[in-house]
C-alpha cells in the first residue's frame, strides 16, 4: 500500500487553521505533511530566518491517518526565495532546525546555481506567474544526479484562472526537460478547502504532463526519497548504523557470566555493521 505525503502546507499563525489543515490531510489519507515556512529576504533590511513552532503547540493531539492505525507525521520545512545568491547561506545554523530545506530561484542564473551547487532537498518552481527563463536540460540533469527534486504545487490553480494557466504551462515546460523524473506534487495550501486527495492529485499530475506511474510516485515514493535525502544531507551524505549479530548477542550473554580475566576483546570482524547508504 502506497504511503502518500504532502510536503508543502503553508504555515499560519492561526492555530485553528493549522489544526484544520493537519486533520484534513490525515482524513484524506496523507501519512506525512510538512509545514512550510517561507523566507523571502530583501536587500533593504536584514531579516531573521523564522524558527519552526513546536508541533505540540500547533495541535494538541495528532489525528490518525485514514485507513491506517498510526497518527500523521508532521515535519517542518524552510523555503528560501532567492533573488540574489547571497540569500542562501548553506552553513547557516538556523537551517538545522528544519527537517526539509527548499529553495525557490527567481532568475535563470540562480536556477542553474541551485541545480548544480546548492545543498538542498527541493527546488520549487513558481507556478503563479510566467517564468522569466526556460528550463535547460543540463542544470536539471545535474540536480537529478544529485538527488534533488523539483516541486510543483497546485493550490494556486484553484484560486485564480490566470494562475491556473501559468501552473499548467510552467508544469508542462518542466516535464519536457526532466521527462517526469524527480518530481513531487504538493498543495501549498493555506486552508483546508484547498487540499485534495492523493488520487485527485495523481490525475492532476497527468494534466501536468506526467505519466500515470510518475504521477503516483510524485506523491509517494519520490516524497520518501526527499526525506531520505534530507537525512543524508545532515549526516555528511550518508547514514551508517550498527547492529549486533545473533552470535555476538550470545557471546555477550556468555561473557557477562565469565570472570573478567577470561573475557577477550572483540576483533573488528566480530562487530555487526550495517552498510552506509549514500544518496547523491
Amino acid at each position: 500500500m502506497a504511503v502518500f505525503m504532502d510536503l508543502n502546507v503553508l504555515f499560519s499563525a492561526d492555530r485553528k487553521r493549522m489544526q484544520s489543515l493537519i486533520e484534513t490531510a490525515a482524513h484524506l489519507g496523507f501519512s506525512t505533511v510538512a509545514i512550510n515556512y517561507v523566507f523571502e529576504p530583501t536587500a533593504k533590511k536584514k531579516q531573521e530566518v523564522p524558527s519552526p513552532m513546536p508541533i505540540n503547540e500547533l495541535i494538541g493531539q495528532l489525528p490518525v491517518v485514514q485507513g491506517r492505525s498510526r497518527p500523521i507525521r508532521v515535519l517542518n520545512r524552510l523555503t528560501v526565495v532567492m533573488s540574489e545568491a547571497s540569500h542562501f547561506r548553506p552553513n547557516a545554523t538556523e537551517y538545522r532546525a528544519f527537517d526539509l530545506l527548499a529553495v525557490q530561484p527567481t532568475t535563470e542564473k540562480l536556477f542553474h546555481t541551485t541545480c548544480m551547487l546548492c545543498d538542498v532537498d527541493i527546488i520549487c518552481i513558481s507556478v503563479t506567474e510566467k517564468l522569466p527563463f526556460f528550463f535547460k536540460r543540463a542544470p536539471i540533469n545535474g540536480a537529478i544526479d544529485r538527488g534533488v527534486v523539483f516541486e510543483l504545487s497546485y493550490a494556486s490553480a484553484l484560486r485564480d484562472t490566470t494562475m491556473r494557466c501559468y501552473t499548467i504551462a510552467n508544469s508542462v515546460c518542466l516535464m519536457e526537460s526532466c521527462k517526469g523524473k524527480n518530481i513531487i506534487l504538493s498543495s501549498a495550501a493555506e486552508k483546508a478547502l484547498e487540499l485534495r486527495g492523493p488520487y485527485d492529485i495523481t490525475n492532476l499530475g497527468v494534466l501536468f504532463g506526467l505519466s500515470d506511474a510518475d504521477s503516483k510516485e510524485a506523491v509517494s515514493s519520490t516524497c520518501r526519497a526527499v526525506l531520505l535525502h534530507a537525512e543524508t544531507r545532515k549526516t555528511a551524505s550518508g547514514i551508517v548504523y550498527t547492529m549486533k549479530s545473533q552470535q555476538e548477542v550470545l557471546e555477550d550473554s556468555a561473557g557477562s557470566e565469565a570472570p573478567e580475566s577470561q573475557k577477550r576483546p572483540k576483533t573488528p570482524g566480530e562487530w555487526g555493521f550495517g552498510r552506509g547508504r549514500t544518496h547523491s
